[in-house]
């Protein structure tokens, strides 16, 4: 058995209000081609098939055409789950018949225990859940967080293994030893689903996980994240994106990148310099950029986007030099001891004592006395 594990495709992600659409469907497009070259016997989607609960209506067409071209044209069986972004009820919605092509699409608790069985291999198909989810499942209010769930979760599906045969586990969630690293990446704590232990999975040839879109954020030969097939944040910039190729026997995993469409590139330096050397750079990339610049420029997010169109996140190395025409008036209205305070507290960084205010009162019901004489 050799499949294609893949996760978070987040279809109908923007990143910073730029529309993703065309790159994931050219990330896709890689994702085809290189099932096509392995010669894959299934595709595993690990969760997050969309990125939001309620998708619009370009991102449900994007998504039903890339599942249709893989099961429907290319004939690959796809084992799929719902994670954390996607709407169970919404997503699941048609996959009692989507079997009959070899589309096995789980949004339900129900369904994980009763394996999707392709050559050699058991696949069981376990759907983002809630702790209380779980409790009602077996009726059992002493499962009181995510290990004790996932505990009963292996106990059960171990009593559906057939021996002789591999058993793969397709997941979604936040497993312990791995490290959270990108914006994009939301930790699964609602309901105290935490971190699931490693050593619970221990029955399953493999686990093929998604939530994490960073495939080094666990580092453990049968436990693996596939990570996003492309950079969601700014955070993602240094992390390469891709699938593994998994073979159950004998075992084995293989990375396979995936080129970007279009890259995140994180620029700082003086405005002056970005404007003269925006040659240099890919103008249809992303861009955050961080300005060294000590005074005000007038606009300057406009005028940085006529040399880089995709600034999807602008930031100063210091605060500019400009008037706070508000906190001027303010000014106006506060008293002398008041205004002192304020000077006070921003240069030496802490507030005036009672203490001190009634020094300061004192010396000036001093001066005021003198000048009324």
């Amino acid at each position: 058995m050799r499949f294609l594990h893949t996760a978070d495709w987040h279809i109908g992600k923007h990143l910073n209000g730029f529309d993703l659409l065309a790159d994931q469907q050219a990330v896709f497009e890689q994702i085809e081609k290189i099932a096509k070259e392995k010669q894959v016997d299934v595709v595993v989607i690990a969760g997050d098939l969309y990125d939001r609960g309620i998708p619009s209506e370009a991102a449900v067409r994007q998504l039903n055409a890339e599942l249709g071209q893989l099961n429907l044209t290319d004939h690959f069986p796809i084992l799929a789950i719902s994670g954390n972004h996607d709407s169970a009820t919404r997503l699941g919605t048609g996959a009692s018949w989507f079997v009959q092509t070899g589309l096995y699409l789980n949004t339900d608790i129900d369904n994980a225990f009763q394996p999707v069985t392709i050559g050699n291999t058991e696949f069981f198909l376990l759907p983002f859940f809630g702790i209380q989810v779980v409790r009602n499942y077996f009726g059992d209010d002493t499962i009181r967080d995510v290990n004790t769930a996932m505990a009963r979760i292996v106990d059960e599906m171990q009593e559906h293994f057939t021996p002789g045969k591999h058993h793969v586990l397709v997941a979604h969630f936040f497993a312990a030893g791995s490290q959270h690293t990108a914006d994009s990446e939301t930790l699964i704590e609602v309901g105290g689903l935490s971190a699931v232990a490693t050593t619970t999975l221990a029955p399953f040839d493999y686990v093929a996980l998604g939530h994490l879109h960073n495939r080094d954020a666990l580092h453990d030969d049968r436990v693996r994240y596939s990570g996003s097939p492309m950079k969601f944040s700014v955070s993602e910039v240094n992390q390469e994106k891709g699938v593994w190729i998994v073979d159950t026997d004998p075992f084995k995993a293989e990375w396979v990148p995936l080129a970007p469409v279009h890259g995140i590139h994180l620029l700082k330096g003086r405005f002056a310099d970005l404007i003269a050397d925006h040659d240099q750079h890919p103008k249809d990339d992303f861009y955050d950029i961080e300005l060294t610049d000590h005074e005000r420029i007038p606009d300057v997010l406009n005028k940085l986007r006529e040399h880089y169109p995709k600034i999807v996140s602008l930031h100063r190395t210091h605060a500019a030099r400009q008037i706070d025409t508000n906190h001027a008036k303010v000014r106006q209205k506060q008293s002398p001891t008041d205004l002192l305070a304020d000077f006070y507290q921003q240069t030496m960084g802490i507030e005036l004592t009672d203490t001190q205010r009634k020094w300061a009162n004192d010396a000036l019901m001093a001066v005021n006395n003198k000048e009324d004489r």
